[in-house]
């Protein structure tokens, strides 16, 4: 991805066009709707059920629900953008368009790009302690670190070798996400059938610490927003769909659609099948679900390794997008040209697969030794905090570039370029998208930890790129120095 306002930016600051031959359009409504909900099920749900539960009680469908609202909204101003931008650069040409602030569009980068880290960190936590249960190892947090680690170092070894997914895959991949979170489903309506659930924990608001309903909703929300995520990688798939004006608005809908009512159906058979105390607690929520709601079946002896496949495309798509954005960032000097080093033969980025994936080992590693068994709970948080910031910005970019009419398209073979026709955000949507996600950026709705993370990580990007800074403008006026006619002459 190139960063807009790098060097292929024009001399007023604003990204050129490429004249460049375009992107493949192969993406047709079924192949992106499988992209969306694919990459929206996954890790949250799996890891992070249990800790909602402990925040709010056994309501945890309800922060489910406001984080679902929540995300449709910002949603709704993705859809404005992407049909009017219909370019693969996402939140990062969205804030360059509406405020042309090099550094602004670096912040809001490099939060997707830490976010991603994040991500993978938490998938592969929580992939290690599935593991271990597995195979029945009782190594306690040091033998989760390792192997979570030990992960980490696999997926950078198959990044550099280089991942070409075909589309089978990935639906293969959402096939196995969906039939663990169908399972515990099924299991819900079978164990109401049996007589052995209590759907009264059902409506039951229960907060910690003295918390009040509300902050303590607020928190499970922010908490829940990590589930909901994912829909906002789609438009970085723009200039490889067929249409994207026209089906990109129905398919992202329908596709978040699709995944909070399997949200809802997962949340609420969890908190009836087992009590909440114990959900809570438990670092496999879900295998939870199966062992106390169906105990006399086999299904939870492969169920942890269903939930493993399940969460580790997850940490690899991460991984990817994370050290191909830190890639493009490099090669447009906003971050040291060191990082954008290709490995002969393979022609993969190994310097910035190695910087990404040393990033998301230390978290780990540094994690876990803080937090023990809330690891997961969070990173998991803290990508949803980077995220509600970078969704904040998009709300406001998409209220300024209202007035602002779409970048006119270039003609064809086929003749004069038609009028795009756009999607529009109804009424004030993107100002409410706006007030929301920065209210669950706040401390009221965050734990102390997720800021420390989410701090140290923009304090090394912004350290990388004043160095970067400080790096180019020598270059420059050396540059200078050599071709002013006075210097050479004085």
């Amino acid at each position: 991805m190139s960063v807009p306002g790098g060097e292929n930016a024009a001399t007023d600051g604003s990204p050129r066009e490429s004249s460049g031959p375009e992107l493949k359009r192969v993406m047709g409504t079924k192949l992106l709707l499988l992209f969306i909900v694919g990459d929206v099920l996954g890790t949250g749900v799996y890891a992070l059920t249990g800790q909602i539960a402990g925040e709010i009680g056994g309501a945890a469908w309800a922060p489910v629900l406001i984080a679902f609202s929540v995300a449709t909204i910002t949603a709704l101003s993705y859809l404005e953008l992407v049909t009017k931008y219909p370019q693969a650069a996402g939140a990062a040409l969205y804030t360059h368009k509406a405020f042309g602030i090099h550094f602004v569009t670096f912040l809001v980068t490099f939060a997707v790009l830490c976010s991603g880290i994040t991500s993978a960190s938490t998938a592969s936590k929580f992939l290690a302690e599935n593991f271990l249960v597995g195979f029945n190892l009782g190594w306690g947090q040091f033998g989760v670190t390792a192997i979570a680690v030990s992960f980490m170092v696999l997926l950078a070894l198959i990044n550099l070798r280089g991942v070409g997914e075909s589309i089978k895959f990935n639906v293969f991949l959402t096939i196995v996400e969906l039939t663990g979170l169908l399972i515990v489903i099924g299991i819900g309506f079978w164990a109401m059938g049996q007589g052995n659930v209590d759907f009264s924990r059902v409506m039951v608001f229960e907060t910690e610490g003295g918390k009040s309903v509300f902050l303590a909703l607020t928190a499970a929300t922010s908490l829940a927003f990590f589930s909901m995520v994912g829909f906002e990688d789609s438009v970085n798939m723009a200039e490889e769909t067929k249409d994207p004006a026209r089906i990109f608005p129905k398919v992202m809908l329908s596709g978040l659609g699709i995944t909070v009512f399997i949200y809802l159906l997962v949340s609420i058979a969890a908190v009836a099948v087992v009590p909440v105390g114990q959900l809570s607690e438990s670092q496999t929520p879900l295998l939870e679900v199966v062992q106390t709601g169906a105990p006399g079946f086999p299904i939870d002896v492969f169920y942890p390794f269903l939930s493993i496949f399940a969460v580790a495309n997850t940490a690899l798509i991460n991984m990817l997008m994370a050290s191909r954005l830190l890639y493009g960032m490099s090669r447009q000097e906003v971050l040291p040209r060191g990082l954008a080093l290709i490995l002969p033969g393979r022609r993969t980025p190994w310097a910035a697969i190695v910087f990404t994936t040393a990033i998301a080992t230390g978290l780990i590693i540094l994690v876990t030794n803080a937090m023990g068994p809330q690891t997961v709970s969070a990173l998991g948080g803290t990508t949803a905090l980077l995220l509600l910031c970078v969704f904040t910005v998009v709300n406001i970019a998409c209220i300024v570039l209202r007035r602002r009419p779409p970048d006119p398209q270039p003609n064809t073979e086929d003749g004069p370029a038609a009028v795009r026709k756009t999607f529009r955000s109804p009424g004030i949507m993107p100002w409410i998208g706006a007030a929301t996600c920065a209210f669950l950026v706040g401390p009221w709705a965050q734990d102390p930890i997720e800021y420390r993370i989410a701090g140290i990580l923009l304090a090394i990007g912004v350290v990388l790129w004043f160095f970067t800074w400080l790096w180019n403008r020598a270059v420059k006026a050396k540059r200078t120095r050599f071709t002013d006619p006075e210097e050479l002459h004085g």
